[in-house]
């Protein structure tokens, strides 16, 4: 076959972690008295942290230098991890499980490739850390979706081109990201939303059939 690894978004694709995203951002927005609400929310996904306290800061018409800025950033973070802290594997999106170990079953490479440094944390309250071959996220890499380098990172670790890797990814930033780096694309969630990847479905209809389908159309020999 000639695609050879898939490499997975965490937030939305894997587990949906945005509830806690959102709660914990709201919290701090409330603190500073900005109007935060979940369709402001929806610019946020597949945003680094302190890209997301910018886009909220300017929601509010607020600014901070540098250091309040991490300060800040660091204040949200901590009550997402107190949130996150309490994860079970029932948060596991549905077809989740099922299909990255259908896909180790049949010897493709999977890595995970995300902005968020909690990823650590959340992939063992999930009971999902020894599923994965390499993690690239926000503690290994440094720029935000839509730059490819978390995608990249993460093909680099698993040691395969990155034309060999197909990315499963929830949010346009991160569709654009993955067409940066020069891969597949299959965008999980709404079309509307998603249209420039190479296919969209959901994540619980996955299997090694669409795979094989996809391979027809985008693979090479």
């Amino acid at each position: 076959m000639w695609f050879k690894a898939c490499i997975f978004d965490l937030d939305g694709v894997i587990v949906d972690t945005a509830k806690y995203h959102f709660l914990a951002w709201k919290r701090l927005a409330d603190q500073l008295g900005i109007n935060f609400t979940l369709d402001d929310n929806e610019r946020l996904k597949g945003v680094s942290r302190m890209a997301t306290l910018d886009i909220i800061l300017e929601i509010g018409g607020k600014n901070f230098p540098d250091p309040e800025r991490e300060k800040l950033a660091n204040q949200k973070n901590s009550w997402y991890v107190e949130y996150i802290s309490r994860m079970t594997p029932e948060e596991i999106l549905p077809g989740a499980l099922e299909f990255v170990t259908d896909l180790k079953s049949e010897k493709f490479k999977v890595a995970l490739g995300s902005a968020s440094k909690n990823t650590p944390m959340i992939l063992s309250r999930v009971g999902m850390t020894d599923l994965f071959d390499a993690v690239a996220d926000g503690n290994s890499v440094h720029k935000a979706k839509p730059d490819p380098e978390v995608f990249l990172t993460a093909a680099s670790l698993l040691g395969v081109e990155p034309e060999r890797c197909i990315v499963f990814e929830d949010a346009s930033a991160g569709v654009e990201a993955a067409l940066n780096a020069g891969m597949i694309c299959v965008g999980i969630g709404d079309k509307k939303i998603l249209g420039e990847a190479h296919h969209v479905d959901g994540l619980k209809d996955m299997n090694l059939y669409v795979i094989n389908s996809i391979e027809k159309r985008f693979g090479h020999e």
